[in-house]
């Protein structure tokens, strides 16, 4: 008998649905490993190196382009992080997420999960399997939770090749297409929230 069928047995089950008030008393370990839809944890799959690697290199030209943003305009103080709690909605049922890559304005660090009000860009790298997940699912959670901007990155052979920007229907709560970018240029530029440059360089050979 697979472990599975060993697993799944009633007493297993969820045996409440998760409030922000509970997800916060839960371990930290637990927290890195799930996410929350509807009150229900969701296993979040530990992503392959070459996800990693994108995210982490789109992080750094987000946070470049914020930095010279604030430099440029001094209208406010934004952070960029990866992989971080994001509480999308509180009721009926919590809903938090994990984004790969997020813009917003600064927070303590103890406010935890990050309210979705703050985001202004969240951005998801497709991994295989997590096709669904991020181009229909989190496009319409992350509409709903009223973040402006949302990319999708999509990685292969061993590179970013396309990189899809969203921007929020506020009458409609939905996301509409706004730019596609690959990799016919050596740099693209994303005018908003803020001007980030796209260096097709440095997302390329993510692992060796």
């Amino acid at each position: 008998m697979s472990a599975l069928l060993d697993w799944a047995r009633e007493e297993n089950l969820q045996p409440e649905p998760i409030t922000l008030e509970t997800w916060r008393q839960l371990p930290e370990e637990f927290c890195r490993l799930v996410e929350v839809v509807n009150g229900e944890a969701v296993r979040a799959e530990s992503p392959r190196r070459a996800h990693q690697k994108a995210a982490r290199r789109i992080a750094d030209l987000v946070e470049a382009a914020a930095e010279a943003h604030m430099d440029r305009y001094n209208d406010g103080c934004l952070d960029v992080d990866a992989d971080f709690d994001v509480l999308l909605w509180e009721l009926p049922r919590a809903t938090i997420r994990r984004p790969d890559v997020a813009l917003f304005t600064c927070a303590p660090d103890e406010l935890r999960p990050l309210p979705a009000s703050l985001i202004k860009l969240v951005i998801e790298v497709v991994s295989p399997g997590s096709e669904r997940v991020d181009t229909t699912d989190k496009l319409a959670e992350y509409a709903k939770a009223g973040i402006p901007w949302y990319w999708i990155v999509w990685v292969s052979e061993n590179r970013v090749t396309t990189i899809e920007t969203y921007v929020l229907d506020h009458v409609l709560s939905l996301y509409r297409p706004h730019q596609k970018h690959d990799r016919a240029d050596t740099f693209s530029v994303v005018s908003a929230p803020i001007t980030i440059k796209i260096d097709w360089d440095r997302l390329d050979e993510l692992t060796r």
